[in-house]
């Protein structure tokens, strides 16, 4: 990727809607369908990726004159950990209930290919501003997408939202397993993509 062009503001929107890293380049999934069973766990696990994401690209913005092409790959890695690391102690420390719970999955983002690949196709060639703003509009789209999925997970599967009682009705309990968790994410993704087309469409004419 070249140079950037454009607004800060179109990062954003850009990592929230043209490239949401679920509901348009479905990567990184693993999240999407493991921690999402209620609203809380997703809310968390969107800020951890959305702080990772951001220092991650600043960082490798930062330091990209400094890192030779030929191993720039492990370098990734060795801040990206190193940023999971800090993320995964804080989390331990601030949230504890909530990390019992998920605590594999937040120092698995170190593998989550997001995050590998803005560090690759966009900190390692742009300046400091246009990285941070991209960071920060891949994490939002990450913790938008984790969100909205939770949300109707807890709703439908529990009657619940953040564990507070909101449905007085007998709860769909497939939607917090694992066999929910793709049908969540499989509707949702289809009703992003068609919502967004008719945008596009919209704006065309």
């Amino acid at each position: 990727m070249a140079a950037h062009q454009g607004s800060n503001w179109d990062l954003i929107k850009n990592g929230i809607i043209a490239e949401n890293t679920i509901f348009k380049l479905a990567i990184s999934l693993c999240p999407a369908i493991a921690v999402t069973n209620n609203l809380r766990n997703g809310f968390l696990m969107g800020v951890a990726v959305l702080f990772v994401q951001t220092m991650v690209n600043i960082t490798i913005s930062l330091l990209k004159n400094f890192i030779h092409p030929k191993i720039r790959i492990p370098i990734f890695m060795l801040v990206i950990s190193g940023w999971v690391t800090i993320t995964d102690m804080s989390m331990a420390a601030f949230a504890p209930d909530a990390y019992k719970q998920m605590g594999l999955y937040i120092q698995l983002i170190v593998a989550f290919a997001s995050i590998l690949a803005r560090a690759e196709v966009f900190a390692s060639k742009n300046k400091f501003m246009p990285s941070m703003f991209d960071g920060i509009g891949m994490g939002l789209g990450f913790l938008f997408a984790l969100v909205v999925i939770s949300f109707f997970r807890e709703l439908l599967g529990k009657g619940t939202l953040w564990g507070i009682p909101i449905v007085d009705a007998k709860p769909l309990l497939i939607m917090i397993l694992p066999a929910g968790g793709f049908f969540a994410v499989g509707i949702l993704m289809a009703a992003f993509n068609w919502i967004d087309a008719r945008y596009l469409r919209k704006r065309a004419q």
